[in-house]
C-alpha cells in the first residue's frame, strides 16, 4: 500500500473546503488531479471516503473517521520540515531557562507564548528556583537563561541586564498583631518574619532580614498560607498577594518609616564563556524589552 502526502493532502482539503473544486483551487492544482488523488487514495485504503451520491461530495463514516489521522500525517510532515530548517538555521534544539518567582506569572505566559510561534520547534524546559539558585544553575551550564533579583556580588562569570523592578509589599495576616496598628521599625523587629529562602547557602537571603526570629520558606505562595494563620509577617511580590486566591485573608499594615513597597531590581542573566543561539538570543532581548506587569486587579 502506497500512500502519497499529495493523496492526503487532496482528502484533507476536499473534506474542509466541501468539494474537490475549491480544494483543487486551494492546492493550486487541476480538479482532476485532486479527484484523482482522492481516488486512489479511497483504492489504496479499500474504503471509501466520500459519498459522492449528492451535488457536493460528503464524508462517509471511514472518511470523517480517517480525516483527523491524516492531518496528524501532515502536520508531522510540517514539523519535520520546520526542524530541519532550524537545525539549517543554527536554532537550538532545547532551551533551559531558570526564573524567580518575583518575575510576574502572566508575563511569563505572554512573552512564551510568543517564544512558541517564533520557535515552535524549540523543546522549552522552564524551572522556578529563587535568588541565588537561578544563578548557580546558569554558572554550573544547568539553565541556559536565568531571571532572577539582583545579586549584590554576581559571579564574574555571568553577564546581566536589568530588565525591572518588582515592590515588595510588608503582608501579615488579618489576626496577627501587627494587621490593624501603624507599625515602626522596631516594633517589625519583635515579631517573626517569614522569609523565602534558597537551597544553596549564600547572601542573599538574608539581605531583607529584620527580624531576631526568622521562618525560612522555599515559596512565596506558601508563606501566604503561613501568614494567614498569624504566625508571622514577610515581604511578599505585590503580583502575587493581589492574584493569591487568599488576599482577603491577609492585610497589609501602615507603616511609620516609608510607603510599605520594597523595589526589587530583576536582572536577566547568562553565561559570558557559553554561545548563545538565535532562540537564546530572542529570549534575552525579549525579556530586556517586555514591560513587567506588577498591577494589581
Amino acid at each position: 500500500m502506497a500512500i502519497s502526502m499529495d493523496q492526503l493532502e487532496a482528502f484533507v482539503a476536499a473534506a474542509e473546503q466541501g468539494s474537490f473544486s475549491a480544494a483543487a483551487r486551494g492546492l493550486k492544482k487541476a480538479q482532476s488531479a485532486v479527484s484523482t488523488h482522492v481516488s486512489n487514495l479511497e483504492e489504496d485504503l479499500g474504503v471509501a471516503l466520500f459519498s459522492r451520491a449528492g451535488r457536493n461530495p460528503t464524508l462517509t463514516e471511514a472518511g470523517a473517521r480517517l480525516l483527523p489521522e491524516a492531518k496528524v500525517i501532515l502536520d508531522r510532515r510540517e514539523h519535520l520540515i520546520g526542524v530541519a530548517s532550524s537545525f539549517e538555521a543554527h536554532v537550538e534544539k532545547r532551551l533551559v531557562v531558570a526564573i524567580d518567582e518575583l518575575y510576574p506569572e502572566t508575563t511569563v505566559g505572554e512573552l512564551f507564548a510568543e517564544f512558541a510561534a517564533r520557535f515552535p520547534h524549540v523543546e522549552l524546559e522552564l524551572l522556578f528556583p529563587i535568588m541565588e539558585d537561578v544563578s548557580r544553575l546558569v554558572l554550573d551550564g544547568k539553565a541556559d537563561l536565568g531571571v532572577m533579583w539582583r545579586q549584590e556580588s554576581l559571579p564574574t562569570e555571568l553577564g546581566f541586564h536589568t530588565i525591572g523592578w518588582v515592590p515588595l509589599k510588608l503582608v501579615c495576616g488579618k489576626n496577627h498583631p501587627l494587621a490593624n496598628a501603624r507599625v515602626d521599625w522596631e516594633e517589625l523587629k519583635r515579631h517573626r518574619q517569614i522569609m523565602v529562602t534558597v537551597r544553596t547557602e549564600g547572601t542573599e537571603r538574608h539581605r531583607l532580614r529584620v527580624a531576631a526570629e526568622v521562618w525560612w520558606v522555599e515559596s512565596h505562595w506558601v508563606i501566604l498560607q503561613i501568614l494567614k494563620n498569624g504566625i508571622g509577617w514577610a515581604l511578599i511580590p505585590a503580583h502575587i498577594i493581589a492574584h493569591s486566591s487568599i488576599a482577603s485573608e491577609l492585610a497589609i499594615p501602615a507603616l511609620e518609616f516609608d510607603e510599605g513597597a520594597y523595589p526589587v531590581a530583576l536582572d536577566v542573566v547568562w553565561h559570558k564563556q557559553r554561545p548563545a543561539g538565535p532562540a537564546a538570543k530572542w529570549l534575552r532581548q525579549s525579556f530586556a524589552t517586555t514591560k513587567i506587569d506588577t498591577s494589581t486587579p
